[in-house]
């Protein structure tokens, strides 16, 4: 069973070798990843398409400027008319022109209701730039999406690289165990101890390469790159440290996060609906003018086959009278919109206010336990090294220099892991800030 067991995971650890050796290499930049996810992500696609839709609306809506112009045309067929006497018995037949058309062109143009064509223009601009900052939301968020896959990469590729160091000195070990037991200095036990050992390192090894596997197809499709391209990431060296005060990054997202602006930009949103429809309240001036033109001329005896021209221009004056109170409610409503808008705003403060709070003591935290697991690292090695030379002088037993081993594969992945976070909770705390 045991055996087995061995030959299975040495086949499934082939495989899968064989399986990345298989796939195209692409070195790639924390920047290049970024501006690939900018141009390729599907959301970012849905994103930009929102604000075209919302930029063609604002353009529509300025039509209102433009005067409304209305043509019209007909053609028809008209039967012969015929009279009958008061008994209904005379019946007299009368020639007419039978076939007969008309033209019609009318204009108009609003030219009073409280500014309502300038504020439905005002209102489409407002949800042009709400839709932009919703870009600039969702960039954050794919930004900081790749970001954080790209550092799993770094994580997953220390921690194999780690794994396979250690494995290296098991491998060792069990040679120097092997030797023991050829000169009757060990028991079987102690090579058994040995070899399950670099098992377990195999069976950490296969998990790390199947997480790489399924993050480095996750960003594959993030960055629109075949689904076969194993990314090998090239910025793998730790940020410097920023030193800037609490109030520093308050500031950087009260001036720049878009969805602080978002929140803004509602609260003028529902402004702009209030006094659209206060608009309600004024009559509607246009000014109006047509041209007609029709034949026969049915008002001659006998109807003459000739166009009947006429034309006016003039004013037009209307006003629903049922608005004097059916609008007070609606501006009652826009009023209620208005304070949850601002309502929104002030919990939008708050929450972004204690994401970056606490970004900020994450990332120093981070900062602080890369120092002390790199003095753990340290002891781990000392130690390891110290067990290594009293096993080999039979001054300790397997049972240390494996408890010894794990101490040093855990603060090797420790002291890796502390590195990435502090890159990690950086990038946290700027896309906090709405300035990733």
């Amino acid at each position: 069973m045991y055996r087995n067991l061995k030959s299975f995971f040495y086949v499934v650890t082939l495989f899968l070798s064989n399986t990345v050796n298989a796939q195209d290499k692409k070195y790639i930049s924390l920047i290049e990843v970024m501006d690939l996810s900018l141009r390729n992500h599907p959301q970012l696609a849905i994103s930009r398409s929102a604000v075209a839709i919302n930029d063609q609306q604002e353009k529509v809506a300025g039509l209102q400027k433009i005067p409304a112009l209305t043509f019209s045309g007909s053609a028809f067929y008209m039967g012969d008319v015929f009279t009958l006497d008061k008994d209904f018995k005379d019946k007299s037949d009368i020639d007419i022109p039978n076939f007969g058309n008309s033209f019609a062109l009318q204009a108009g143009q609003l030219l009073f209701k409280g500014g309502l064509i300038k504020k439905s223009i005002e209102l489409a601009n407002l949800r042009t730039q709400l839709s932009e900052l919703d870009l600039k939301k969702d960039i954050q968020n794919i930004k900081f999406l790749v970001v954080s896959n790209y550092l799993d990469l770094i994580r997953i590729d220390n921690q194999i690289r780690v794994l396979e160091n250690n494995k290296t000195l098991a491998r060792e070990r069990l040679k120097n165990v092997g030797k023991f037991y050829e000169q009757d200095m060990v028991t079987r036990n102690e090579v058994i101890r040995a070899e399950l050992a670099i098992q377990n390192l195999d069976q950490a090894l296969l998990t790390a390469n199947n997480n790489r596997s399924i993050v480095n197809y996750q960003i594959n499709i993030a960055l629109g790159l075949p689904e076969g391209t194993r990314l090998e990431p090239t910025d793998k060296s730790a940020i410097e440290n920023e030193h800037y005060p609490l109030d520093y990054y308050y500031q950087l997202s009260a001036s720049q996060n878009p969805i602080l602006k978002a929140g803004e930009k509602n609260i003028e949103l529902a402004e702009k609906n209030i006094a659209l429809t206060k608009t309600e309240f004024y009559p509607g001036l246009s000014a109006v003018g047509g041209y007609n033109m029709q034949r026969p001329l049915m008002n001659s005896f006998p109807a003459r086959d000739i166009y009947l021209n006429a034309w006016q221009v003039g004013v037009s004056l209307s006003y629903n009278i049922d608005n004097l109170y059916k609008t007070r409610q609606r501006v009652k409503t826009g009023e209620l919109l208005k304070k949850q808008a601002g309502e929104a705003l002030f919990l939008t403060q708050q929450n972004l206010s204690t994401a970056i709070y606490a970004g900020f003591v994450k990332y120093h935290e981070a900062i602080a336990q890369e120092i002390i697991a790199k003095e753990a690292k340290r002891l781990a090695d000392e130690n390891y090294k110290i067990i290594d030379s009293k096993y080999l002088n039979q001054l300790a037993v397997q049972a240390e220099m494996t408890d010894a081993q794990n101490q040093k594969l855990q603060a090797d992945i420790d002291y890796e892991n502390a590195l990435i976070n502090i890159r990690f909770q950086y990038y946290n705390l700027i896309k906090a800030t709405g300035t990733l």
